[in-house]
C-alpha cells in the first residue's frame, strides 16, 4: 500500500454550541445561542488542501493561531498532543484526488451529500431505538441543524444520528472498506471505470466536504465510546479525545468546513437555504437553518438590559412628578415607537414532507393541489389529473405524476429540447431532473417525481449512470401516464385536448410501441358535431354497416373541408367524415393504418369505395364509364403533361371535377404543409419527387360543364381537317386545361405556373366577350412637355454652364506658392 508521507495536521476546529448541556438539543421552535469560535490561521499558504504536508515551523505558525473554543494556543496544542495522527488509506487519498480534480463538476452538491449521510446516521440510530426504548437517551429529537458562521468562514452541519467511535472515524474516514476499490480507481484514472455503486458506504460522499473546504473538523459521540475529534486538510487526518465538558454533543455528529476563498458563497444563508430546498427538500427529518429575521418592537425594549433605567431616588421623584401631572387633563396614551430589531433563531427548511411515500388512500386531494402547487410553481392552480402509484418488480419506485392545467409557453415552439418537469429522487435525496429519456418528448408536459431506493448511483450522484433499471422505470412512467390521461373526466379531458393535443397526435408519430394505446386518447372534428371532438371509438360505433373504412379530409379549417369536392357524395349519402384541420393530423393519421380493424381513408386520394352500392347503381355507372370514354381519352391524350389520366367519378356531386392523388402522393394540403416548412431544402429531389407526381382527373359526368366538353369532343370528331378544326380544338383543350387548373384549386393544390393559369383566363374572357383574340393593347399616346416645364430646362442648363465656366476660372487664378514653385 502506498502511503503517504506523514505531516502535521494543518486546520483547526470550530465547535458550535447547537446542542444544549448535556447532549439535550433544544427544540426547533426554541431559539437558541450559538458559541461561534475562530476559524484557524492559515499562514504562510492557501492551506493544506491538495499538499503532501508542512514544514514543522508552518506547524508551530499555525498552532500558534488557532484557538478552540476560547481555548489558548498551548491548550489547544496539548489537546492536539494527546491525539494520535494518521495517514490516509491510499485508495482513500487517491479518491479524494479524483473527487476533487475530475468527478465532482458542480460544488454544490457537497451540502447534499453530507445532508444525505446525517440522514443515513439518523435513519440508524431509529432503527435501533426501535429495538432498545432507551437507546436515544437524553438526545431524542432526531434532526439535522445547520450553522453559518461567516465572520470566521466556516459552515457547521450536526445531527443527532448514532454517531462514530475512534474505530468508526479511522475506519469511515479514513479506509475505504470496499473490495475492488484499488481496481476502480485505477480505471477510473484511465476513463474507464464504471462509477456505479460506489456511493453506498458513509465515506466516499463525506469527501466532496473538500470540493470547498480546506480543513475539515468533525464532532463525533457515538453511545459505546468518549467524544471525539476528527481533523483532516485532506493530506493527513489526526484523532483526539474531547474531554470538554460543556461541548459534548450527547449523541451525534457535527462537521465543521473551514471554507476555501473561492467557496466563499456558501457562506450567505440564502444560498444555503436554496440548496437545501433544492437537494434536501423531502428528506424524512427536520433540517433546520439558523437565520435572521427583522420584527418590530416598542423602542424601549431595544435598551440594553445591563443599562439601570433608574435608581431608587430618580424612581421616587418620578413617583411624584406623576402625583402632580395625574392633575392634568386626560389625554389619549400615544402608541409606543417602534424600532426594528434582528433576531436569530432556528428556523424549519424542508416543512414539505413526501407525500408520495404514503398511501394514496391517506392523501386528501387537497394535499395533492398544495403539493402540485409547490411543486410547479403555480400557487392557487389545480392540476387536470394526477397518478399516485407505487411499481413493483424489476425495479421499485414511488411516483406521483400530474397533468398541469395548462401548456407551459412555446410548449411547440421548443418542442425537443430538454424539459425538466420529472425530478428522480433516491431515498428522498434529490438527484437530478436532467433527464433526456426518462419521459419521452411527446410527454415532456407531464410533472412529477420519481422515488426508488433500488437505482444505482455514480460516484458523484450527479447523474445516474447508464442502466437497464432505467429503461424499466420510463416503460412503467409512459403507461401510467397514459392510463392516467384515459381515465381523466370527460371535461377535464377537454381541456387537456386543447391544450395537450397535438402531443398525443405526435406520440403517434414517435412511440410505435404505445400506439393502441395513444390512438384511443385522439380526438377530431368530425361531419356529426359541428361542435364536439369525435374519439376513433366513437366514430366506429356510428359506422354504416357495410362501411368498411374510416373516411377523413385534411385542411388548414373546417369550413375548407366542408366544401372540399371529395366530400360531397359521401355527405350526401349519409357517411361520417374526420375532418383533419390540423397540420399534424395527417402525419398522425399516417402512421395508425386503422383502428378497431377498420382501415383509414383518405378520401381525397384513389381507391374511395363505399361498399353499399347496388347492383342497379354499378351498371349505371359501368355505362356512364363507356359513355364518357371519348372524353377522358381526349383528355388524357392532350392534357398528358398536367394530369395522369382521366376518369369518371363516384365521389362528386355536384364539383365538375377533382384532381384526385394516388394512394403514396400528397394530398393539396399535405402539399401545402410541405412547402411552408421551415427548414425545407431547395430542390430537394426526396420532395420534388412527391410535387410533381401527375394526379388523376376524376369528372363529375352530371355536371353540364362536362357534358357540354364531351359533345365539343364528339363535334370536333366530326369536323373535316382544316383551320377550323385547328382553332376549335384549340379552344377544347383551353378550356380543359382551365377546368383542371379550377380542379387543382378547389383539390387544394397550387398552380404551378400562375401566368399561364392567367393568359388561359383572358382567352376564356375574350371569347366571352366576343372578342378578337388577335386584338391588341391600344398603344400609348406620346405626348409634348408643356412650355413652362422647356423654359425651366433651359435655365438649368445655363445655369449648370456658368457654374462649369467659374469653377474653371478659379483654378487658374490660384496662388502658388513661391517654394513649391522652387522644388517643381
Amino acid at each position: 500500500m502506498r502511503v503517504l508521507k506523514v505531516a502535521a495536521c494543518v486546520g483547526a476546529v470550530l465547535l458550535i454550541a447547537a446542542l444544549m448541556p448535556n447532549g439535550a438539543q433544544a427544540d426547533g421552535d426554541d431559539e437558541m445561542d450559538v458559541t461561534e469560535t475562530p476559524a484557524p490561521t492559515m499562514e504562510g499558504g492557501d492551506g493544506a488542501s491538495g499538499a503532501d504536508g508542512t514544514d514543522a515551523d508552518a506547524v508551530d505558525r499555525e498552532a500558534e493561531g488557532i484557538k478552540i473554543d476560547g481555548m489558548s494556543a498551548s491548550e489547544y496544542q496539548a489537546l492536539k498532543d494527546s491525539g494520535e495522527n494518521f495517514q490516509f488509506q491510499a485508495e482513500v487519498s487517491r479518491m479524494m484526488k479524483l473527487i476533487i480534480n475530475s468527478l465532482y463538476t458542480n460544488k454544490e452538491i457537497f451540502l447534499r451529500e453530507l445532508i444525505s449521510n446525517a440522514s443515513d446516521a439518523l435513519d440508524k440510530v431509529r432503527f435501533l431505538a426501535v429495538q432498545d426504548k432507551d437507546y436515544l437517551g437524553d438526545v431524542t429529537d432526531l434532526q439535522i441543524k445547520i450553522h453559518v458562521d461567516k465572520e470566521n468562514k466556516v459552515l457547521h452541519i450536526t445531527d443527532t444520528g448514532i454517531g462514530m467511535s475512534k474505530k468508526d472515524l479511522v475506519k469511515h474516514l479514513g479506509t475505504i472498506a470496499k473490495s475492488g476499490t484499488s481496481d476502480f480507481l485505477a480505471a477510473a484514472e484511465t476513463g474507464s471505470a464504471d462509477t456505479s455503486n460506489l456511493i453506498g458506504q458513509f465515506g466516499v460522499g463525506f469527501y466532496s466536504a473538500f470540493l470547498v473546504a480546506d480543513t475539515v473538523v468533525v464532532t463525533s459521540k457515538h453511545n459505546d465510546d468518549k467524544q471525539h475529534i476528527w481533523e483532516s486538510d485532506a493530506s493527513t487526518f489526526s484523532i483526539m479525545e474531547d474531554d470538554r465538558e460543556d461541548e459534548q454533543l450527547g449523541r451525534g455528529t457535527r462537521i465543521s468546513l473551514y471554507l476555501k476563498e473561492e467557496a466563499q458563497d456558501f457562506l450567505e444563508t440564502k444560498t444555503i437555504r436554496d440548496l437545501i430546498t433544492k437537494y434536501s427538500e423531502f428528506i424524512n427529518f427536520d433540517i433546520y437553518l439558523y437565520t435572521s429575521k427583522t420584527i418590530e418592537v416598542p423602542a424601549e425594549e431595544e435598551e440594553d438590559d445591563e443599562e439601570e433605567v433608574a435608581t431608587e431616588d430618580d424612581a421616587e421623584e418620578a413617583t411624584e412628578e406623576g402625583d402632580e401631572d395625574s392633575e392634568e387633563a386626560e389625554v389619549e396614551d400615544e402608541a409606543p415607537e417602534m424600532v426594528e430589531k434582528t433576531v436569530w433563531d432556528w428556523e424549519i427548511i424542508n416543512a414539505n414532507k413526501p407525500i408520495w411515500t404514503r398511501n394514496s388512500k391517506d392523501v386528501a386531494d387537497e394535499e395533492y393541489n398544495k403539493f402540485y402547487a409547490a411543486f410547479t410553481n403555480n400557487e392557487g392552480k389545480e392540476p387536470l389529473a394526477r397518478m399516485h402509484f407505487t411499481a413493483e418488480g424489476e425495479v421499485t419506485f414511488r411516483s406521483i405524476l400530474f397533468v398541469p392545467h395548462e401548456a407551459p409557453p412555446n410548449l411547440y415552439g421548443d418542442y425537443g429540447k430538454k424539459k425538466n418537469s420529472i425530478k428522480m429522487y433516491v431515498r428522498r435525496v434529490f438527484i437530478t431532473d436532467d433527464f433526456e429519456d426518462l419521459m419521452p418528448k411527446y410527454l415532456s408536459f407531464i410533472a412529477g417525481v420519481v422515488d426508488s431506493d433500488d437505482l444505482p448511483l455514480n460516484v458523484s450522484r450527479e447523474t445516474l449512470q447508464q442502466h437497464k433499471l432505467l429503461k424499466v422505470i420510463k416503460k412503467k412512467l409512459v403507461r401510467k401516464a397514459l392510463e392516467m390521461l384515459k381515465k381523466m373526466e370527460p371535461e377535464n379531458y377537454k381541456k387537456f385536448f386543447k391544450e395537450f393535443g397535438t402531443s398525443i397526435k405526435l406520440g403517434l408519430i414517435e412511440d410505435y410501441a404505445n400506439r393502441t394505446r395513444l390512438s384511443k386518447l385522439l380526438r377530431f372534428q368530425s361531419s356529426n358535431d359541428a361542435k364536439e371532438l369525435t374519439s376513433l371509438e366513437e366514430y366506429v360505433e356510428r359506422m354504416k354497416d357495410k362501411q368498411q373504412s374510416i373516411y377523413f379530409a385534411s385542411g388548414s379549417s373546417r369550413d375548407e373541408v366542408e366544401k372540399l369536392p371529395f366530400v360531397e357524395r359521401l355527405l350526401q349519402k349519409g357517411y361520417e367524415v374526420l375532418y383533419l384541420v390540423e397540420p399534424v393530423d395527417e402525419y398522425t393519421i399516417q402512421n395508425l393504418p386503422e383502428f378497431d380493424g377498420k382501415k383509414f381513408q383518405n378520401v381525397a386520394k384513389e381507391g374511395l369505395e363505399f361498399g353499399d352500392e347496388s347492383k342497379a347503381e354499378k351498371e349505371a355507372m359501368e355505362k356512364l364509364v363507356a359513355d364518357y370514354e371519348p372524353l377522358t381519352k381526349y383528355l388524357g391524350e392532350n392534357l398528358h403533361d398536367a394530369i395522369e389520366k382521366a376518369v369518371v367519378s363516384t365521389r362528386l356531386a355536384t364539383s365538375p371535377c377533382a384532381l384526385v392523388a394516388n394512394q403514396y402522393g400528397w394530398s393539396g394540403n399535405m402539399e401545402r404543409i410541405m412547402k411552408a416548412q421551415a427548414y425545407a431544402k431547395a430542390e430537394d429531389t426526396s420532395q420534388s419527387h412527391y410535387a410533381t407526381q401527375k394526379k388523376t382527373l376524376e369528372i363529375n359526368p352530371r355536371h353540364p360543364i362536362v357534358k357540354t366538353l364531351l359533345a365539343r369532343v364528339a363535334a370536333e370528331e366530326e369536323q373535316a381537317d382544316g383551320d377550323d378544326k385547328t382553332a376549335y380544338h384549340e379552344t377544347t383543350v383551353n378550356m380543359a386545361s382551365v377546368l383542371i387548373d379550377t380542379a387543382r384549386l378547389r383539390s387544394g393544390y397550387t398552380l404551378a405556373d400562375q401566368v399561364a393559369f392567367s393568359d388561359r383566363i383572358e382567352k376564356m374572357l375574350r371569347v366571352g366577350l366576343d372578342i378578337d383574340p388577335a386584338a391588341e393593347v391600344e398603344p400609348e399616346p406620346e405626348y409634348a412637355p408643356d412650355a413652362e416645364e422647356e423654359e425651366d430646362a433651359e435655365e438649368d442648363e445655363e445655369e449648370d454652364a456658368e457654374g462649369e465656366e467659374e469653377e474653371d476660372a478659379a483654378v487658374e487664378d490660384t496662388p502658388v506658392d513661391v517654394e513649391i514653385k522652387d522644388e517643381l
